[in-house]
């Protein structure tokens, strides 16, 4: 039996060996290996009987930590009303056993769930939500089913705002009838409360009851939820329109039993006012919540719905859901490219600018790679299918974005615990402010019942609740469109704090494919002679150097020369026969070797290795003919980035295997003072271990296999779009288009999300601290105003919305230029 963990702690390739033979050493364990680059261990147990926790603990004494393996399954949730809601679901979940953790989004409507499949099953979490209350239902990575939840929402938008002018058309007369006479407004004489006041009475009833069947949903799920336990928001609704009614239908009954007193003295405005303007705020909330998800709306809007398939020869139109690894495709002008492929014939020019940013069309023909949601501009052609459904690179993204969207941040935490509590708190205040004023107070229990509603109805756990994920969900939506891909809240969070900013060289500051740069003849012979002779030499060779002077040649449209013997001279270069002349292409230590002098070569080779440049020598047997210089170029937003970021009080380090001298001098193009020089690929986390032990908080770029376990261990890890599937994985945050000006955006994006998480709080926070005790009355007991219940719910109503305007705000978020 195999079984996988993930090992926390490692930092280099001896952590690993450390791992794996202490994990080896276990009984029952027949072979185990590590990965250190994943931070994976695999364990092939002797049976079925595994002694996992042994190697837990014995792998934890060494001073690493194992963790077992956990599937993140994701649930869609149906019946949630505030943020108390996703506490009483969070919390039943997360209590279960086989489940390593729980996570629920009142923004996305989403549940996350870290499961142990061995221990607990989908069907038990699916229970346990409904069993709570609520239901949950698997999310499918489908675009139908995509366009299913869509139309869902959308659904719901529409019944709230029926729900909300339904109940207006009751609810306007009914607050003419009941309030009109105190503020000198006509009232008909028919229900004059003076002289009929039991259809005065009766009116109101009548105007109410279809209010409070049009928003029977909020005692339907307010009731349900006090019953269980764990009241919510509608909870604090039903109970306070349900005090309302009830004692203005014993009004009613003492009026028609002749007590004409009580007519004046009717709640029935207040519950259908409350009702009303609550349904209003829902609404406005729900359209605000599909605000803040318009991201992903347009990524999933990119992907076509169906794709032109080869079957037998003949074009069949197939639905996107439908389409299969090796299916052959084709793409017309105009049209998008459905999945992600390469190209088996014709060629065309193709936009990729919503994958990569890049707004110049990219030619492609046979052997080229194309990407999903591409547009083909000009030409046709077929593609085989090699990535299709969750596997594209669109869906991918789409993903990240949506797992970033239901994460929490840290500073979340406060507002989720108070979000816990706060239902039952504000139900015990509203009964006990009640209770004093009527016993120490003196006042009547009319007066007294006014209080608890007003108490029961303007407190609002969604502000809270709301603050800090539609913040996060606009934030990382934003960042989406900017090519910035944030995997979670907390590395939104973490980002705006980072001091150091660590960059590797090869592939992120330079562009990673070496080119030429000088040609320098030290014979008679022309450049471009020199060129050809060594274009000609290294058609053999492997070696990226070489490959960079025969494409260099390939630009000239050289012909080349007919090699005829040709031996690689390994650390040192090749040696070549052309023309039955013996040529010799390669480092200072090939020429040395043959016994050439090298005095009249000495300045420039050292100007080149000044300038990041390598030498490459080519020379005949008897005679050195030049030197051919190669350098990994730099990328056109490498000093404008590190400019910007030291320009933000952020240091910036590089870090590369290249000797001292090479690595200053590619640092000094770019402007970095501060050089990691000669590091082991393997050494590349523990170099950025050391600049935290400093006290930093420290970011890593990277784009290679190497560097991921570096972009781990960083507080965060940034990689470069076009770099290694390992290196993305491993990393917090992706740049698609490999735009080292996105680094900067990143960290402004962090600054101004948090800002924007911080402000939503603060009002959220000094809403309930100010409202709720106004509302008990503190103001009256100072001889200020009593809050009217109606003012009340229209105050709840508001607060949630502020803050999902608020939130709203960061759609203008725009990078800052230098």
């Amino acid at each position: 039996m195999t079984k996988k963990y993930t090992v926390e702690g490692m930092s280099c390739a001896s952590c690993a060996q450390t791992v794996e033979k202490t994990a080896a050493k276990v009984s029952g364990v027949k072979e185990a290996s590590v990965n250190l680059a994943t931070e994976q261990l695999n364990i092939v147990f002797d049976d079925e009987s595994s002694q996992e926790q042994a190697v837990i603990d014995a792998v934890a004494q060494a001073g690493y930590q194992v963790v077992v393996p956990s599937e993140s399954i994701q649930f869609n949730l149906e019946g949630m009303t505030c943020s108390s809601c996703a506490q009483t679901i969070e919390k039943a979940v997360a209590n279960m056993p086989g489940v390593t953790s729980a996570n629920v989004n009142f923004a996305t409507e989403q549940l996350s769930v870290g499961l142990n499949t061995e221990e607990a099953s989908i069907n038990d979490v699916i229970k346990v939500v409904s069993d709570a209350g609520y239901k949950a239902i698997l999310r499918s990575d489908s675009i139908s089913e995509a366009d299913r939840i869509r139309e869902q929402k959308e659904a719901h938008v529409k019944t709230m705002w029926k729900r909300f002018w339904l109940s207006a058309i009751f609810t306007i007369p009914l607050l003419y009838i009941s309030m009109g006479h105190m503020v000198g407004l006509p009232i008909p004489g028919m229900i004059n409360p003076g002289v009929y006041p039991e259809r005065f009475a009766m009116t109101q009833l009548i105007l109410t009851l279809p209010v409070i069947i049009v928003g029977w949903a909020f005692f339907l799920v307010g009731f349900k939820a006090l019953f269980k336990g764990h009241p919510n928001m509608d909870s604090l609704v039903a109970l306070g329109t349900s005090a309302a009614t009830l004692y203005s239908i014993y009004g009613t009954i003492k009026v028609f039993q002749g007590d004409a007193g009580f007519a004046m003295d009717l709640y029935y405005e207040s519950a259908a006012v409350i009702l009303t303007l609550i349904t209003l705020g829902k609404y406005f909330e729900a359209v605000s919540k599909g605000k803040t998800s318009e991201a992903i709306k347009k990524l999933m809007g990119l992907a076509p719905k169906t794709a032109m398939v080869l079957n037998d020869g003949k074009e069949v139109e197939t639905p996107i859901e439908q389409v299969q690894v090796g299916d052959v495709i084709v793409v017309r002008p105009g049209e998008k490219v459905p999945v992600d492929g390469m190209i088996v014939s014709g060629s065309s020019a193709l936009d990729e600018s919503m994958i990569t940013g890049e707004s110049i069309p990219v030619e492609k023909t046979v052997g080229d790679l194309v990407v999903g949601a591409s547009m083909n501009k000009t030409g046709s052609f077929q593609f085989e299918a090699t990535k299709v459904g969750k596997d594209t690179t669109l869906s991918q993204i789409i993903r990240l974005v949506e797992d970033a969207q239901g994460s929490k941040a840290p500073i979340a935490q406060m507002a989720d615990k108070v979000s816990g509590v706060f239902v039952p708190i504000v139900i015990v205040l509203a009964i006990l402010s009640g209770v004093l004023w009527f016993t120490l107070g003196q006042e009547s229990w009319i007066f007294a019942l006014t209080i608890t509603i007003s108490v029961l109805v303007i407190a609002c756990p969604c502000a809270l609740g709301l603050a800090t994920p539609t913040a996060i969900m606009v934030g990382t939506g934003k960042g989406a469109e900017n090519g910035v891909l944030i995997k979670s809240g907390d590395a939104l969070e973490t980002t705006h704090k980072l001091q150091t900013i660590v960059f590797d060289k090869t592939g992120t500051i330079t562009e990673g494919k070496p080119v030429v740069t000088d040609i320098h003849v030290l014979s008679n012979m022309s450049s471009d002679e020199l060129l050809r002779l060594a274009a000609s030499a290294e058609t053999g060779s492997e070696h990226p150097l070489g490959a960079a002077i025969v494409e260099k040649a390939k630009e000239k449209d050289m012909n080349f020369v007919e090699v005829s013997d040709f031996e690689a001279v390994p650390g040192h270069g090749i040696e070549v026969v052309m023309n039955d002349v013996t040529y010799l292409i390669g480092n200072k230590k090939l020429i040395e070797k043959n016994q050439l002098s090298l005095d009249k070569a000495i300045d420039v080779s050292n100007q080149l290795a000044s300038e990041g440049k390598t030498p490459m020598y080519m020379a005949t047997k008897t005679e050195l003919l030049g030197i051919i210089a190669v350098a990994d170029t730099i990328k056109a937003s490498s000093h404008q980035a590190i400019k910007k970021l030291q320009s933000m009080g952020i240091e910036v380090v590089m870090m590369t295997g290249d000797n001292e001298r090479t690595a200053m001098a590619i640092a000094k193009q770019v402007g970095i003072t501060r050089v990691l020089s000669d590091v082991l690929p393997e050494d590349k986390a523990s170099e950025v271990k050391k600049l935290q032990e400093e006290g930093k908080k420290v970011g890593m770029v990277g784009d290679g296999i190497n560097d991921a376990p570096a972009l781990a261990q960083a507080d965060i890890g940034l990689a470069i779009g076009s770099g290694t599937d390992v290196a993305m994985e491993s990393a917090d945050i992706v740049l698609m288009r490999s735009d080292l000006m996105d680094v900067p955006t990143a960290i402004e994006l962090s600054h101004a999300t948090i800002t924007n998480i911080k402000e939503n709080l603060f009002w959220a926070f000094a809403y309930n601290v100010l409202g709720i005790p106004v509302a008990m009355g503190v103001l009256y007991l100072f001889g200020g105003p009593l809050l009217n219940p109606m003012i009340a719910g229209a105050a709840m109503s508001f607060s949630s919305v502020s803050v999902l305007l608020n939130a709203l705000r960061l759609k203008r978020f725009k990078p800052k230029t230098i």
